[in-house]
């Protein structure tokens, strides 16, 4: 009894293994390919659980998203002579997993199968347009060129590509000093036209200012002569109504100023007169008039 028991606990623990071992599972994002001995059986591109001989039969796993292809930068030359890095990266996905197990097995191997036909690609596009084509004015019809021949080829690898980008094109190292070299003497002479035409405006500028200085300085000098002629003529004219009116008191106050100049401490002045001479007759007499002389 204990035999028969163990007979069929063994029977359904294999049955078990077996129908684990037979059924698998495919995702939403995946499609399979079922291999017998190597030969393609049966291509799955539907989610679900799905079912294969234990053992004999093998099931190959192949993503249903759009997938990157990073490749390396390459220099390419276009068609005006110039060298370009170019840094491009790739989106497929893979339409037909069939052909893509017969062709590149699987997506370790895209890089060496897909990596020459986007180099290629780009070189036979880029290489027909010039410089400024690829860095400016015809970037995006040059991508969606690439992306069809790329497309196209990768049809026979069971492989749709979806787009094709270009993340970087530069001049090589050395290109690139070379123009930034020029590119910097162009904007020194720039400068150095800017500087001379801001030279020549702070001269036009300074030269108006210096005239009007000029003018102003000479009208207001004329205009303070002429009012120091008018103060000075107010003054004779004061002074001759002060001669008019009291010639004594005139001739003591113009005696006191010629005193007051004539004294001052200056420098190598000296004045040789005798104590009755003229000029010192107020200090001879308050009133001014000459002393009569003694009979």
């Amino acid at each position: 009894m204990r035999t028969f028991f163990a007979g069929i606990l063994l029977l359904l623990g294999l049955g078990a293994a077996a129908a684990y071992m037979s059924m698998f599972i495919v995702h939403q994002n995946q499609q399979a390919i079922v291999l017998q001995f190597g030969n393609p059986r049966k291509i799955i591109t539907t989610p679900g659980l799905n079912w294969k001989l234990p053992v004999v039969e093998t099931v190959e796993y192949f993503d249903k998203r759009i997938l990157d292809l990073d490749t390396a930068p390459q220099e390419v030359t276009v068609s005006d002579q110039k060298r370009l890095v170019v840094d491009a990266f790739t989106r497929y996905r893979i339409v037909e997993p069939l052909k893509f197990y017969q062709t590149v097995r699987s997506v370790q191997n895209v890089r060496t199968t897909l990596g020459p036909i986007v180099d290629s690609s780009m070189r036979r596009v880029l290489g027909g347009v010039t410089f400024r084509d690829v860095v400016r004015d015809k970037r995006e019809e040059l991508i969606r060129r690439i992306a069809k021949q790329v497309n196209d080829e990768g049809k026979e690898f069971g492989i749709e590509v979806v787009d094709v980008r270009i993340k970087r094109a530069d001049l090589p190292r050395a290109n690139s000093k070379a123009v930034f070299e020029r590119m910097k003497a162009q904007r020194d002479q720039e400068a150095a036209e800017f500087r001379a035409e801001g030279t020549a405006a702070a001269n036009r500028i300074s030269a108006t200012a210096d005239r009007e200085v000029t003018v102003l300085t000479a009208e207001a000098t004329r205009k303070s002569e002429q009012l120091r002629g008018e103060g000075d003529a107010e003054r004779n004219r004061i002074f001759a109504e002060a001669f008019n009116k009291d010639p004594e008191f005139f001739h003591f106050y113009r005696s006191m100023q010629a005193y007051d100049a004539s004294m001052k401490a200056k420098e190598g002045t000296r004045m040789l007169l005798s104590p009755d001479s003229e000029f010192f007759r107020f200090f001879n007499n308050p009133l001014g008039t000459t002393p009569q002389p003694k009979r």
